[in-house]
């Protein structure tokens, strides 16, 4: 028999839905942009936190030995202080009975506060020669060393030995350096150090032809005549001893204030500062320095900048700095400004990371044990839901243009061996889906014809001229085993059950893509609905495969069309209306999955932004009493963390793993990632076992982490971006194959 629904106003159909198809095309796409530029910037803020932390780059002299046959001799025997004024190399020494106190490496923020402190009790200047990723940390260190007086000098931002660099690495370097120096304090500088330098006579023909280059850019370079050696940590008196000039000459002195324990350091300079007064020494800045042996030669050129410091004071601005203004500034104040989002960022992400690790291996842990118990707990000899329900039921496929599939899906129904009605609901086909069904001739089958409304509105179409008390939903692309019908019906025999979800698996799984939702179907759906079903809270009957009482699905007011998840939807309504829903593992179903890439994401889309919509149609479940309220603190909670922030936030895993391969260290990187794989590889063996699947498709699983669940993560913050911005999705109909043939997924 045909029954026929009026399908007036059918030409006026398309064209709407066209329009609305465009218009939720254009919403996409800034929506997929947004979701891209999310991960962009998280991408973005671990890069630039691998390079603030030298992660990224050289930290170490990278070569020794070098000959100096280009450097002139005046300079290899000169003073510590070298300029190029006009072009021509010259050196400074610092003045008798003066030292010049240097300070590298910082700011640390546990140490140069604290060598600024001592500083300022003895009213003595220092020159700290300031790495720039550590002043973009710590700019307001930098900012109390500017206002004390203090002169500060480029280190690099990165500590990069820059003698065997690129002249655009150089140049680099030192640029952002100022950009730091400018967003933490306000100033630009002319005073350089290199790292890994000492005397001048330690210049060589490698390191020379970049001090003649930032000479030419007006830089001041700085080496030593005394170095403390603190940082090999040789106690406090030969830390002293070593920082002493002799017979009472000046000296550029080496400290250091960042780069390791420097408690010695904090111990030794008070005690080094009243040593070298006690001799009749005075302290002063480079700059200081420089102007003092320009007096005394009495060749002073030009004046001193505006509120410069006189030698030895330490306080005014000093005149190796420079106040920064317009582009530089802003540039300084947004690279400070992206480094403190950095600086808050990363430790908040590794904190999520332990979170998320937790819970994906909590949840895995879950899912073994109560997967084996729910196993066992059905498969016992004794095990019954009680009497054999043999009484017919009504199964409905509700098919829109399933020309491909229809006739397999009819003719697996036929050979059920319990007996059925079979109604096909036609949503309005345009391809002869419905013809096709009537001309098989199959016993027992019904064709509905309706205009196209949905696939909720032909479930409840079917559901309405059901003639038995239990229904039986399946997609048009499905094929049911002899079996499955009869299986997926006897939990119904307990009459506190209201739905029963049963078995889905992929029939085409001969693709890679097909074997990657295979292993996913076993292992995630499967599993996960063994160890709801324990919990009393399944979330979803799979629209593939799932029977309903029919008072139960009438009682919650059928299937609803408020979301894309018309199975999720119905399976929460049913459990707050205090039906029992379970999984039957025995009820199998073959289902054809996604062909490609984009179908699947269509797919995935849909079913992530509609689970998101369907717990938010239940949130009143929180705060309700009884069943409804049970499902509320216990279902949502776990679907919400399991389905959504889980899966939201594990790309952590995957973006810290390729950050510390690539920064820190590859090798315990890799071991990380490959013990997390051999426990996600024991859960699916493990379910592969229970479903009775063959175990080499488990050979794929490695490169199913590395590709296809990246994608599934894009996914779901896609339909995140599109709920958080209030978007609406509409339903995509996948292009089928047919190829699902068999129970068994031949063709």
């Amino acid at each position: 028999m045909t029954t026929t629904t009026p399908s007036r106003g059918r030409r006026r159909a398309p064209s709407r839905i066209e329009r609305a198809a465009g218009k939720a095309a254009a919403l996409q796409r800034p929506r997929v942009l947004l979701a891209l530029l999310l991960l962009l910037a998280l991408t973005s803020v671990l890069l630039l936190d691998g390079y603030l932390r030298a992660e990224v780059g050289d930290d170490q002299r990278v070569r020794t030995g070098a000959g100096a046959d280009d450097v002139p001799d005046d300079v290899l025997e000169g003073g510590p202080i070298l300029t190029f004024p006009g072009g021509r190399a010259t050196t400074v020494s610092v003045p008798d009975k003066t030292i010049v106190l240097t300070f590298d490496d910082g700011p640390d923020p546990t140490w140069t506060p604290q060598v600024l402190e001592i500083l300022e009790k003895y009213d003595v200047p220092g020159t700290f020669f300031v790495v720039g990723s550590m002043v973009a940390r710590h700019p307001d260190i930098v900012r109390d060393m500017v206002e004390q007086g203090d002169e500060v000098g480029v280190h690099t931002f990165t500590h990069v030995d820059l003698s065997y660099q690129s002249e655009s690495r150089v140049t680099r370097e030192l640029e952002q350096t100022q950009l730091a120096l400018a967003g933490a304090a306000g100033i630009t500088t002319t005073l350089f150090r290199a790292p890994y330098s000492s005397r001048t006579d330690a210049i060589d023909d490698y390191s020379w032809p970049v001090y003649q280059q930032l000479g030419e850019d007006g830089y001041t370079s700085v080496f030593i005549d005394t170095d403390s050696d603190d940082w090999k940590e040789p106690g406090v008196s030969k830390i002293v001893q070593w920082a002493t000039p002799e017979d009472g000459e000046g000296a550029s002195v080496l400290f250091h204030d960042a780069g390791g324990d420097r408690s010695q350091t904090i111990a030794a300079l008070p005690a080094y500062i009243e040593k070298m007064k006690a001799k009749g020494y005075t302290f002063t800045t480079v700059s200081g320095a420089m102007e003092q042996q320009q007096e005394a030669a009495g060749a002073v050129q030009g004046g001193t900048p505006p509120g410069a410091a006189a030698a030895g004071t330490g306080r005014g601005l000093q005149a190796a700095h420079h106040r920064a203004t317009g582009t530089t500034l802003w540039e300084g104040r947004a690279l400070v400004a992206a480094v403190a989002v950095a600086e808050w960022t990363v430790p908040a992400l590794s904190a999520g990371l332990v979170v998320v690790g937790a819970a994906v291996l909590g949840r895995f842990g879950l899912m073994l044990v109560l997967a084996r118990r729910h196993h066992r707990r059905r498969n016992r000899r004794r095990f019954g839901w009680g009497p054999p329900v043999t009484r017919p039921v009504s199964v409905i496929v509700p098919a829109y243009n399933e020309k491909e599939c229809i006739a397999n899906t009819l003719r697996s129904l036929a050979r059920s061996t319990h007996p059925i009605e079979i109604i096909v609901v036609d949503d309005g086909s345009t391809d002869g889906t419905a013809e096709i069904a009537e001309s098989l001739g199959l016993p027992g089958v019904r064709v509905v014809r309706q205009a196209n409304a949905g696939k909720p509105a032909a479930l409840n179409n079917g559901v309405r001229h059901a003639r038995h008390d239990i229904v039986v939903m399946m997609d048009g692309d499905t094929v049911f085993e002899p079996d499955t019908v009869r299986q997926l019906v006897q939990p119904f025999a307990d009459p506190s059950v209201g739905a029963v979800a049963g078995n889905a698996k992929v029939g085409n799984r001969r693709t890679l893509i097909g074997a990657w939702q295979h292993i996913e179907y076993v292992m995630g759906f499967n599993l996960d609905r063994r160890m709801y079903d324990l919990l009393r809270c399944m979330p979803t009957i799979p629209g593939a495969i799932g029977a309903f009482r029919r008072e139960a699905v009438l009682q919650a007011g059928g299937m609803s069309e408020d979301t894309l998840a018309e199975d999720t939807d119905i399976t929460i309504a049913l459990h707050r209306a205090g039906w029992r829903v379970v999984y039957q593992e025995h009820a199998r179903a073959w289902t054809e999955a996604p062909g490609s890439l984009k179908q699947l994401w269509s797919q995935r889309y849909r079913w992530s932004y509609g689970t998101m919509q369907a717990l938010w149609k239940h949130r009143g479940a929180l705060t309700d009493r009884g069943p409804s309220g049970r499902f509320g603190r216990v279902g949502l909670p776990l679907v919400v963390l399991f389905q959504i922030l889980t899966p939201l936030f594990a790309p952590l895993i995957d973006v810290f793993t390729a950050y510390s391969m690539i920064f820190i260290d590859f090798r315990a990187a890799l071991l990380a990632w490959l013990a997390v794989l051999a426990v996600q590889m024991l859960c699916a063996a493990y379910a592969f076992r229970l479903d009775g699947e063959k175990y080499r498709y488990l050979l794929m699983m490695p490169l199913q982490q590395l590709a296809y669940r990246q994608m599934m993560y894009l996914v779901l913050i896609h339909s995140c971006v599109t709920a958080l911005t209030g978007g609406r999705l509409r339903w995509q109909k996948l292009k089928r194959t047919g190829e699902v043939g068999t129970p068994a997924g031949t063709a």
